[in-house]
């Protein structure tokens, strides 16, 4: 399928969601004298369900604070569709519960989206981690804010930034570049 995506035959999507929360997010901290840093209290979140265009890099997602559901699934279905109305779409998930129920098959098959689910256990088949790991990097790694919406703010500029100034970071950093092994064989001891 990603060869068909590269080719201009398919859009592929790889799809997670990403669950930040209100709190602190220590970088390096190592001095001689003891230090107290500011950090938020509470439990506020943050949800980002994302789909990321394996060719294009191309980041469409939807956004809420409350829970991830398949209804959440199925309206980042709907935006999907639209964005490519001719070309089947596949999508990359992994087997969360609100990603592999009937209600998010019955509307992929309505819209004409195919559905791939990745072997448990397999984050880093999933190119979409890469991207939340850089999010993090870039906006919450080491930094404080002194409100959640300031916390929201950062993150939302920083997953519009995917499609505009970050896209020359990403290019090394979101490759189709998995490593494969065939007929590899395990030693046990």
């Amino acid at each position: 399928m990603l060869n068909q995506a590269q080719a201009g035959q398919r859009q592929v999507y790889f799809v997670d969601a990403a669950h930040f929360v209100y709190g602190p997010f220590m970088a390096m901290v190592w001095c001689f004298c003891r230090t107290f840093i500011k950090t938020p209290a509470g439990r506020q979140r943050l949800n980002v369900l994302g789909a990321l265009n394996a060719v294009t890099r191309q980041l469409v997602h939807v956004v809420n604070q409350t829970y991830v559901t398949a209804q959440t699934v199925c309206d980042l279905l709907d935006k999907l569709r639209p964005l490519h109305p001719n070309d089947p779409i596949t999508i990359v998930l992994d087997n969360a519960r609100y990603q592999h129920c009937k209600l998010v098959m019955a509307h992929a098959v309505t819209r004409g989206i195919d559905l791939l689910f990745l072997p448990s256990y397999s984050p880093n088949l999933n190119l979409i981690e890469r991207l939340w790991k850089f999010i993090k990097k870039d906006c919450l790694n080491g930094r404080y804010y002194p409100t959640h919406q300031q916390f929201q703010a950062a993150i939302l500029d920083s997953l519009e930034a995917v499609n505009t100034r970050h896209q020359q970071t990403l290019k090394t950093t979101l490759t189709l570049n998995f490593q494969m092994f065939d007929n590899a064989q395990l030693l046990t001891v």
